[in-house]
């Protein structure tokens, strides 16, 4: 066993080597099977399931699962598929992966479960709403994935459709492209395909995933400058030039970099501006009736730098808006 700290969390890991007696490996065939594990300690309240919350496409989601032992994701390293399963007991997160891209998805554990997020002065006490939502939800963190073609190409399938859309060409796609995932994942599961992959789909695959030729095409050019998306990470959690490297992407506007940022880089500021239904979620909890994206933006503006911090409060609040009128117009986020 392995004993270190990094940043102020804890960390034991049993790293399966050829060799390694300290994990009692005998030969290099069990690199492959044996898992590596950690324990997390964050230095502040954690509630797992909120914070990761943001990963999930929906029950169908391949790369997502919620089980009764704890929550499974997979992982697209730079150095190959990985398995991710995490579990909480008490102020403990026991981490466990398999897959040639094991190490970096241990790694990452801290940050995915926000460490590094820090809201400093944030203070909500003037609003009874967010008080109370803030009050209920102290383990709420800011993930930061650091994955930034994963995240990307979800929000551009979610461009102008349905969720119930967006989430059913996400599992197609994943399903047919995407590598089994490592280790004992629960069946079906599949990794998010590297970019050569998604460079390579056909035209008639988007068809029968339901996405129409603008989307697949954001996706295409996404995934032909995957590299330089992901040197973003180096500029921190989100902001100004990260939002405007995202957007050089074509087809990517306002909307899909904020979701994209949201994710990858833990940005706490990050507006999803241009979504069907927001406006009217944040106006209804924050002042009793809808707005709309300027009025948004207004109703933010007291909590500038951790707007999506309030987003998320509102979210892990259970608060719904009230159900009447039409449910759905299609509107291209791209225009934003």
């Amino acid at each position: 066993m392995h004993h270190f700290r990094r940043d102020g969390w804890a960390v034991r890991a049993c790293l399966s080597a050829p060799g390694n007696s300290l994990c009692g490996m005998a030969n290099a065939a069990k690199v492959e099977v044996e898992p590596l594990h950690t324990d997390y300690s964050p230095r502040r309240p954690l509630d797992l399931a909120i914070t990761i919350g943001p990963l999930s496409r929906g029950r169908a989601d391949p790369t997502f699962r919620r089980e009764p032992d704890g929550f499974w994701r997979t992982v697209p390293t730079p150095g190959g598929g990985a398995t991710l399963h995490l579990s909480q007991r008490g102020d403990v997160v026991r981490a466990t992966a398999w897959g040639p891209g094991a190490e970096w998805a241990i790694a990452a554990v801290p940050e995915l479960l926000g460490e590094g997020d820090e809201y400093g002065d944030f203070d909500v006490s003037a609003n009874p709403f967010l008080h109370d939502a803030m009050h209920r939800n102290p383990g709420l963190r800011l993930l930061r994935s650091g994955l930034v073609l994963e995240a990307m190409l979800a929000a551009i399938l979610e461009q102008k459709v349905t969720s119930v859309e967006a989430r059913r060409s996400w599992s197609y796609l994943v399903r047919r492209h995407g590598e089994p995932a490592p280790g004992p994942a629960p069946e079906g599961m599949r990794v998010f395909p590297a970019a050569s992959v998604w460079r390579l789909v056909p035209s008639w695959e988007w068809h029968r995933a339901g996405v129409d030729s603008s989307r697949s095409r954001a996706a295409i050019a996404a995934a032909s400058v995957a590299s330089g998306l992901e040197r973003t990470l180096a500029l921190g959690r989100g902001g100004p030039e990260v939002q405007a490297k995202l957007r050089t992407v074509p087809g990517v506007g306002v909307w899909t970099a904020a979701e994209t940022s949201q994710r990858a880089h833990g940005d706490a500021d990050s507006v999803s501006v241009g979504d069907y239904h927001l406006p009217a979620v944040v106006g209804w909890a924050l002042i009793g009736k809808p707005v709309d994206d300027d009025g948004m933006l207004e109703l933010l503006a007291p909590w500038a730098g951790q707007r999506q911090r309030v987003m998320r409060l509102i979210g892990a609040s259970g608060f719904r808006k009230p159900r009447f009128g039409p449910r759905m117009t299609i509107q291209d986020h791209r225009r934003h």
